[in-house]
């Protein structure tokens, strides 16, 4: 019997990409919509790589595998992977960091520039039969300002780089990036305090991790200029929602956009919803069908390679 791969769970129209890919390398492939712990322990006890996209690959279900070598995430977050628990079983985490960077960093940019030309407030002022500028004054040149990114990999690179055809200046802040590849990008590198303090917008590019669940918070959001605006693209845990909601709601802030939230499906009550300064979408940033194309088939090529006796191509914990 061959190797035995699982699909836990996917959003796309079909799988057939990962179906060929994986079955032509020998392997067999059980693909599933379940979120279930318990159902979830079942079909994969005996798996030897797990695919999943947002069902919960649990510390319970990672001590139930038996010979699992990889799990694999549709996407590049894996706050829905108990890595720890991976660790300590000798099992690859992996990801597809590279798949929808343009995706994301132009929905980034997007909600900068719509923002910043206060579209949501001058459509809506518009449909009310206000006709001229008097509903977004004051409006500040889009080239005359400074632009903070949270992080500065692949994704913020793309918007250093988009935002920068427009004239702006551009801080980023990330720890583990070098100083010589911020110089290389034209941005200059800042501390968090300095990105919050001097920046008309902010964008946030920093996986879900322990050290970076609500850094930005009720104190950032009092470093602030009351004309700034915050966009995040990344996870939502890294924002506080509800000092978020509390900081537009108050004028502390001018505008959000977001499009992920610390619980997803967001609820419909949801404040952000309803507010006219922000733009809320669901999760989407990444979303094209070039991106869909070429993240079904990295994770079965990836897949693959790993059952092949081969290092992973994108691990996140390589150093277990």
């Amino acid at each position: 019997m061959g190797k035995k791969v699982v699909i836990t769970d996917y959003q796309y129209k079909d799988i057939d990409t990962e179906r060929r890919i994986i079955e032509e390398a020998g392997f067999d492939l059980e693909d599933y919509q379940i979120k279930n712990d318990e159902q979830l322990i079942s079909i994969c006890q005996d798996a030897d790589a797990i695919v999943t996209q947002y069902s919960d690959i649990s510390k319970k279900l990672i001590e139930h595998l038996e010979h699992c070598e990889m799990i694999i995430k549709y996407g590049i977050g894996v706050n829905n992977i108990d890595v720890e628990a991976a660790n300590k079983k000798g099992i690859y985490v992996c990801n597809v960091p590279d798949y929808g960077v343009e995706e994301v960093s132009d929905h980034a940019v997007t909600m900068i520039l719509s923002l910043g030309k206060k579209l949501p407030i001058l459509t809506k002022a518009l449909k009310n039969g206000e006709w001229g500028y008097d509903s977004i004054v004051p409006l500040k040149r889009i080239s005359e300002s400074t632009i903070g990114l949270v992080g500065f990999g692949r994704i913020p690179q793309l918007v250093a780089k988009k935002m920068k055809g427009f004239g702006c200046k551009i801080l980023a802040y990330d720890p583990y990036t070098e100083l010589q590849a911020m110089e290389e990008a034209g941005v200059i590198r800042a501390d968090l305090e300095t990105i919050l303090k001097e920046s008309d917008y902010i964008s946030v590019h920093v996986p879900l991790t322990k050290e970076t669940k609500g850094m930005i918070n009720q104190k950032s959001f009092q470093m602030m200029k009351p004309t700034a605006v915050i966009v995040n693209t990344a996870r939502g845990g890294v924002v506080d929602e509800s000092a978020l909601i509390s900081a537009l709601k108050s004028g502390r802030i001018a505008g959000a956009g977001v499009d992920v939230y610390e619980t997803e499906p967001i609820d419909s009550n949801n404040p952000l919803l309803y507010m006219d300064n922000v733009i809320a979408t669901p999760h989407c940033a990444w979303y094209s069908e070039t991106a869909i194309n070429t993240l079904q088939q990295k994770v079965a090529e990836e897949v693959v390679n790993v059952l092949k006796g081969n290092h992973p191509v994108h691990c996140v914990n390589c150093k277990y």
